[in-house]
């Protein structure tokens, strides 16, 4: 990731509006319920779903989970044909299945724009089918939309980064709908908070999780 692109990042917050009106397309509610995936809190309060693919899912889970806003964030399995897959299943890459987190979260106070720029900024998109060190197609960068909305700004954001040259390479996350999403198994979840001096936590999640707070700064929960 090049000092160009986490500049861009760093004031992409306010570039959201910009981007909005050029695009034409407000942040809405879809009326497909369906596809769009809510939870109804015990305060009325309604949560939308972002699903996303940016390699392991240990380290996107704990990103996305300093965000303000973002309610839980569950990492799993989904965009393959195998059904109820196992870690080690997903780990060969032949079941055709991302490691993916869901993100829940409440549109009142972070919006799908602000989670997608978080999304490119929590790995390398023009990576192929891995992150660094982990390779295969289990470790593919991949935006799953839940409805027409995140589908037209997922493809927007792309193009506009592309066309700002934030990357030396063009960007390769794959968009598609969004599939069955399979809960990974429960060692998985919260993998950074409990296993937090394990070798793979302190060499690569919290490097990529200290840029990624930097960035961020104003967007973060009260600690």
């Amino acid at each position: 990731m090049n000092t160009r692109y986490i500049s861009y990042c760093s004031n992409i917050f306010f570039l959201i509006g910009l981007f909005m009106l050029s695009a034409s397309c407000a942040q809405t509610k879809s009326n497909d319920t369906a596809t769009v995936s809510e939870v109804i809190n015990p305060g009325n309060a309604i949560s939308d779903t972002a699903t996303f693919a940016a390699g392991c899912f240990w380290c996107v889970e704990e990103q996305f989970k300093q965000l303000e806003g973002v309610t839980a964030v569950v990492s799993g399995y989904t965009g393959g044909h195998v059904k109820n897959p196992t870690y080690q299943q997903v780990t060969t890459g032949r079941t055709g299945h991302a490691e993916a987190c869901n993100i829940i979260y409440d549109p009142s106070q972070i919006t799908y724009d602000e989670l997608l720029a978080a999304f490119f900024v929590a790995h390398d998109p023009t990576q192929l089918n891995r992150q660094g060190a982990d390779i295969g197609t289990q470790y593919r960068s991949a935006i799953f939309y839940h409805n027409d909305e995140q589908k037209k700004l997922a493809h927007y954001y792309i193009k506009q980064l592309d066309d700002e040259g934030a990357y030396d390479k063009k960007i390769v996350t794959a968009v598609s709908p969004s599939q069955v999403f399979y809960k990974a198994e429960n060692y998985h979840q919260n993998y950074y908070a409990n296993n937090t001096s394990e070798p793979y936590c302190q060499l690569v999640i919290k490097p990529k999780l200290e840029k990624f707070r930097k960035v961020f700064k104003e967007k973060l929960k009260e600690e």
